[in-house]
């Protein structure tokens, strides 16, 4: 780990274990995990930008569709933000210091800009985590008011979400997928983006590595990613802490799954044979 990086993790696990976790912070600690360069003062300057996009919404906005009419026009027209097919080829567009500052980003991040400048000007704004594709909702959520800031901030009509929901899953919408999404949800599914970039990338176990140990450090998280997390140590060359940590896993599934527990102390005693 970096010097700073325990005091960072530190402060991401104390975050995500409060009430109420503030969103941008969170997301925020996960660029600097990402971004040795990014200090303190880096971390207040983006603060700093979504409060100062906040107070350019206009005043005394009323009702859920004129707030995300706002917004799009704030964000997406007059400010740029939004997303291109190119976004999902780089690690930065997962990454809010970043996205901030290029206008550009992820679906859910930029979805997390949108939430954040909203929340500050007081709007009735939530995130909702659609199958492959992130958006912001506005009001109350049996109503349905929701928008792309991928695309702009964009009005989605119904004809919309199903459509996104059918190109993903297959099927209908569900009324499930609505709920309004946690907080502590939302980093997890940025953690769960930033993984899935470094696993195409095999020189990258690095960042595989901090994502996974960002994620473990969540109040709730799968409990799969003990064994990814391993597994990510024995690619990296740490044999004895992966192995230890394979076995311990598999402790923990040999009630329920006793030849997946077997099939990993394998792998387990694969690993200790490597320091021979």
């Amino acid at each position: 780990m970096r010097p700073d990086s325990h005091d960072l993790r530190r402060r991401f696990a104390e975050e995500a274990r409060v009430p109420s976790p503030d969103l941008a912070t969170l997301c925020l600690l996960v660029g600097a995990e990402a971004d040795p360069e990014l200090g303190e003062a880096s971390l207040d300057a983006a603060q700093a930008e979504l409060d100062r996009l906040a107070g350019l919404l206009p005043f005394g906005v009323l009702g859920a569709r004129s707030w995300a009419v706002a917004l799009a026009e704030l964000l997406g027209e007059r400010c740029g933000f939004e997303g291109s097919p190119a976004e999902y080829q780089r690690l930065d567009a997962s990454l809010l210091p970043v996205v901030l500052h290029r206008r550009r980003g992820l679906p859910i991040l930029l979805s997390v800009v949108w939430m954040e400048v909203a929340r500050r000007a007081g709007a009735p704004v939530y995130g909702v985590a659609l199958p492959g594709h992130f958006v912001v909702g506005f009001g109350d959520p049996r109503d349905r008011i929701l928008a792309d800031p991928f695309a702009g901030g964009r009005l989605l009509t119904s004809a919309d979400t199903a459509r996104l929901v059918g190109d993903a899953t297959g099927g209908p919408p569900d009324d499930a997928l609505f709920v309004p999404a946690d907080p502590l949800d939302i980093v997890l599914r940025v953690l769960n983006n930033i993984r899935a970039w470094a696993a195409t990338r095999p020189e990258r176990t690095d960042v595989a590595l901090w994502a996974v140990e960002l994620s473990l450090l969540l109040p709730a998280h799968p409990a799969r990613l003990r064994y990814e997390h391993a597994q990510l140590l024995v690619q990296r060359g740490e044999f004895l802490q992966g192995a230890t940590e394979m076995e311990e896993y598999a402790r923990v599934v040999a009630a329920v799954e006793p030849s997946t527990a077997e099939a990993i102390r394998r792998r387990a005693r694969a690993a200790r044979a490597m320091l021979n």
